[in-house]
């Protein structure tokens, strides 16, 4: 899988952390997404894809790499 974020879309709410922390973060200066890995293992899945359904702004998606 290919985790893709559009920081532009991004409104900071950390639904995505919350989901998966091993993957996404928020920048301490604007509290807006930080993608920790791209291409996190096939196990992780389920939360990145939750992560994405989640996101209050649709700033996250999740391909088939």
């Amino acid at each position: 899988m290919k985790v893709v974020v559009d920081q532009g879309k991004c409104v900071g709410a950390g639904q995505c952390v919350l989901a998966a922390d091993d993957v996404f973060d928020q920048n301490d200066d604007d509290g807006l997404v930080a993608l920790l890995d791209a291409s996190p293992p096939p196990e992780r899945l389920a939360d990145v894809q939750h992560a994405a359904a989640v996101c209050p702004a649709s700033a996250i998606v999740v391909e088939d790499s």
